[in-house]
């Protein structure tokens, strides 16, 4: 059987409106009534937010569900993929929301897979940066971000695991960019959830560990060594506060060549799912 994308409604808690998040079931998901499948939650970045019903395909411009969909990689995960209120960030003058237009969504094909877009321009030299240590000044959470919608994220995994055939010791968390905060922030508020978290150009702080770490989430973290948006040395004092309380699982992996977009490689890389499957709670 193809594979599947659906639109599932709920009522979210912020404002009491009906809004939908994409669930994709994978080949085969109709064909093996006893399977239960693995599942990944992932958290978009601040440019795909929108209200849920009419902006929801904005949700398929980057991660695991554009490689599922649009380019039809074969994942053997249900992904789940819910979109961010809004929450004012279109009367803040941020260009890549303001500027965005429907004709940048991607589709499915019947046949073949549409061309991918080129990387961000990364001109800056390649250069070695050093750890900001004293993380006390910085805030650990981007403004209106996924902490705002815990219960509706809490929800909707909880409406997956109870109507679909979940394999509930292996929920896969990961986000880019604004999703990688969040998924650090909601790993440390429900570490007993997850088997394993893929922060991508989002970075943990120290503050947040304490969780992941005593529940021993396997952890991989990316960055890229050309971001100036999400700047690497941020990166370094909440994986280095992990192993300081013992945690053994912890990868770091920086694109040294690539920028804010580093997501694109990452996400397209078979060494990434399959280092999701081999995790279990």
């Amino acid at each position: 059987m193809e594979p599947k994308l659906e639109r599932i409604s709920y009522t979210s808690s912020v404002d009491q409106k009906e809004r939908d998040f994409f669930l994709y079931l994978p080949s085969g998901y109709d064909d093996k009534a006893d399977k239960k499948w693995p599942v990944i939650l992932f958290l978009h970045g601040n440019g795909e937010r929108g209200n849920g019903k009419d902006e929801l395909d904005y949700v398929l411009l980057h991660g695991p569900l554009y490689e599922a969909w649009i380019q039809k990689k074969d994942l053997p995960f249900i992904i789940i993929s819910p979109q961010l209120h809004m929450f004012d960030m279109d009367k803040r003058g941020i260009s890549y929301i303001d500027n965005r237009s429907a004709s940048q969504i991607p589709e499915r094909q019947t046949e073949g897979v549409p061309p991918r877009d080129p990387h961000f321009a990364t001109p800056r030299p390649m250069s070695g940066v050093a750890t900001h240590d004293d993380m006390s000044e910085i805030p650990a959470l981007l403004p209106e971000g996924w902490d705002k919608v815990e219960k509706d994220l809490l929800h909707i995994v909880s409406h997956v695991q109870k109507n679909f055939n979940t394999d509930k010791n292996r929920l896969y968390l990961t986000g880019l960019s604004y999703g990688g905060f969040g998924t650090w922030w909601l790993a440390s508020q429900h570490p007993e959830m997850f088997a394993a978290i893929a922060p991508v150009v989002g970075w943990g702080h120290p503050s947040y560990i304490a969780p992941i770490a005593k529940h021993q989430i396997p952890v991989w973290q990316f960055a890229g060594g050309r971001d100036h948006t999400v700047p690497i040395q941020y990166f370094y004092p909440g994986l280095n506060r992990l192993e300081q309380l013992g945690h053994p699982r912890v990868r770091f992996t920086t694109h040294e060549d690539m920028g804010h977009d580093a997501w694109r490689r990452v996400y397209r890389s078979d060494d990434f799912y399959q280092w999701l499957l081999n995790q279990s709670r």
